[in-house]
């Protein structure tokens, strides 16, 4: 049963969600982010923690700046396991859409995490 961790990498939080074997998605606290260093290590331990075998990594295409920080802050994180990359244009504003009126503090991380879970559950569909 494959374990998988999903990040939406920003400057100041990441968002993640886990899925164990691909059956139910579930956002999870997203990472406040002092540093990348910091954060990463956050998010090996997390890695750790869970027994992920797979890492996805939401990458906005239409942002190459964007998609190179996050790239290099892929490398800044201790895995063995498969990662992958995951087009995640516009999931934090589909997100965002989706819950006006519905969670009042935007930055205490959960659209973020629901951010993390879109991008999940895309890699799911498209995995199936």
């Amino acid at each position: 049963m494959e374990k998988i961790i999903a990040i939406d990498v920003g400057l100041k939080r990441i968002g993640v969600a886990y899925s164990p074997g691909g059956i139910a998605v579930v956002p999870l606290n997203a990472i406040i982010r002092k540093n990348r260093n910091q954060a990463a290590r956050e998010v090996s331990e997390l890695l750790k923690k869970y027994k992920a075998d797979t890492l996805v990594i939401g990458i906005p295409k239409t942002n190459e700046e964007m998609s190179m920080r996050i790239k290099h802050f892929a490398s800044l994180i201790d895995f063995d396991g498969k990662v992958e990359f995951m087009d995640e244009s516009f999931t934090s504003a589909i997100v965002e859409e989706e819950i006006k009126g519905k969670i009042k503090h935007k930055r205490d991380g959960r659209i973020d995490s629901l951010a993390a879970k879109k991008i999940l559950e895309s890699y799911l569909a498209k995995k199936s």
